[in-house]
């Protein structure tokens, strides 16, 4: 073995791999960029003995907090923009198909099915506002998508969601629609507030050292999902949210920013959003198109 030096060190780590096992070639690309990224990292900030002696025990304190109602290295990779980044390389927008975004940490399955129009709210709140969204959902070429379903859930007005609220009921402002044969899909709900991400444990330390807030803008999540189009996870945020341009997770996009109208007589509601989705084939089904 030849004599490690600091000039020599990152391509003796990346020579030894596959030396006793076999890796692919994809395993062999993530790890050669990992430690080439990894070490020079360290060689720029001269990263000294007890600093990654605190890393260290950091990553031990996040491991420890994870269980089955938070997974704290996925909050590490909001804050730090890496959930976004990987969304993005993970479903380009190629075409006139709606953007992605997060998931988020508070998604819950299997919610309720309720009927085109109806409620997802099961508690009342004095300051709360009620919405009735609605809106088209299309695929790339303009055709409206029948039996599309949409998964959907915000924040309540005190700023947390059902299943981190004891004091909410189960499933309160969840539901899950479907699109009607013209493609048009409609439910009431509250209009999401600006909350905070969990900001204790060791994502409050990361948020503290970056000089960062926890803020989120106001939301509400969807998921589209039908046979044959590539699902879709997504937002709408409200216009009218003060971190707009400063989202904790820098899950914004402009596309995906909502106006909340006030609403007509007729809709028996405060307000009233108006947004369109159009879903991209996948690629097996696109292939097929093509043929």
């Amino acid at each position: 073995m030849a004599k490690i030096t600091l000039d020599n060190i990152t391509d003796e780590v990346v020579a030894a791999l596959g030396q006793n096992g076999e890796i692919d070639a994809r395993q062999r690309e993530i790890m050669t960029s990992l430690i080439t990224h990894l070490h020079g990292f360290c060689k720029d900030v001269k990263l000294q003995h007890h600093e990654f002696i605190e890393a260290c025990q950091y990553l031990a304190r996040a491991g420890a907090v994870c269980d089955g109602g938070r997974q704290e290295f996925i909050l590490l990779g909001d804050i730090l923009g890496v959930e976004v980044l990987v969304d993005m390389l993970s479903n380009p927008v190629t075409g006139t198909e709606s953007e992605s975004t997060v998931l988020g940490p508070f998604y819950r399955e299997n919610p309720p099915v309720l009927p085109k129009g109806a409620s997802t709210v099961l508690k009342e709140y004095p300051d709360q506002e009620t919405v009735y969204f609605e809106g088209q959902v299309r695929d790339a070429d303009g055709t409206p998508l029948a039996g599309v379903t949409i998964d959907v859930w915000e924040d309540a007005p005190n700023g947390l969601y059902e299943n981190h609220d004891p004091d909410q009921p189960e499933f309160n402002l969840r539901g899950r629609f479907e699109t009607d044969e013209n493609g048009h899909y409609a439910f009431r709900a509250l209009r999401p507030v600006d909350y905070p991400i969990p900001d204790n444990e060791t994502a409050g330390e990361l948020l503290r050292f970056m000089g960062h807030h926890p803020m989120r803008p106001g939301h509400m999540h969807f998921i589209l999902s039908k046979e044959g189009f590539r699902p879709l996870i997504s937002q709408i945020y409200d216009s009218r949210s003060e971190y707009l341009e400063n989202d904790s997770v820098f899950a914004v996009k402009d596309s995906l920013v909502g106006e909340f109208r006030k609403a007509g007589p007729d809709l028996d509601t405060d307000l009233h959003v108006s947004f369109d989705f159009v879903l991209k084939r996948d690629a097996a089904n696109e292939r097929i198109a093509a043929e």
